[in-house]
């Protein structure tokens, strides 16, 4: 069975359109799957979206925090509760169609522990491309990753990632990092275990609005950077 993971926070609009185009495409596939919706503390009608989608459908469930922690810790909720292998974490906005899954899991047949979507390749085709401040900021964030943790990834924030189960589970069972910068923390735990990543080219769309301040977010994914790379 295949899990699907899908972090949200006041996504009311762009949600339901995601949801079914999910289901669509995995039962046109005839495919066992749990879709697995994450309320990280949304104030709008996020919650009530997903309960209507989990009453329409015994593959979807329902997980909630509390409060807003962040997409790290609201991923890492879902992780843990996930019965699926593999695990497949994508997000709201599904800024990669969920067609590009086949591509990925092609790469864990072939030997990898993760397979990640990646906009950085010459392969990759960003069809509607962030605002170029954003493209700027996101490919100095990746020199520095490259530098201190993961050298030779090139885009590490693309959100649509897939795992083999047991590595999802050890990498974000011990997850320090609540927030965006919970990206290059796992594959960076997965590396030092081992593990074999495979960075993947796709098709990419950008969908505003984005969660990512482009100041805040971002100097909080370097603050724990630098502290990953000091983690034991």
């Amino acid at each position: 069975m295949l899990s699907i993971v899908i972090p949200s926070k006041d996504e009311e609009q762009r949600l339901p359109r995601t949801i079914e185009r999910i289901q669509a495409y995995l039962d046109s596939k005839h495919e066992d799957y749990e879709l697995i919706l994450v309320d990280d503390g949304s104030v709008d009608g996020t919650r009530q979206i997903m309960e209507a989608a989990a009453e329409r459908s015994p593959r979807v469930r329902v997980e909630a925090l509390q409060f807003n922690r962040g997409k790290g810790r609201a991923l890492a909720t879902a992780v843990d509760v996930a019965r699926g292998d593999p695990i497949l974490l994508t997000d709201a906005d599904l800024s990669t169609p969920i067609e590009e899954l086949e591509k990925l899991q092609l790469a864990l047949d072939n030997g990898a522990g993760i397979a990640i979507a990646s906009r950085a390749l010459r392969a990759s085709r960003v069809e509607v491309s962030q605002p170029i401040y954003r493209v700027v900021m996101g490919k100095a964030f990746n020199l520095i990753v490259q530098a201190v943790l993961l050298p030779g990834i090139w885009d590490t924030q693309c959100g649509f990632k897939l795992f083999r189960a047991d590595v999802a589970h050890r990498v974000f069972g011990g997850l320090v990092t609540d927030g965006f910068g919970y990206d290059p923390e796992v594959l960076y735990r997965a590396r030092k275990q081992g593990v074999k990543i495979a960075e993947v080219p796709v098709v990419w769309r950008d969908s505003a609005p984005t969660k990512v301040s482009p100041v805040s977010s971002s100097f909080d994914m370097l603050k724990h950077v630098v502290r990953i790379r000091f983690m034991k």
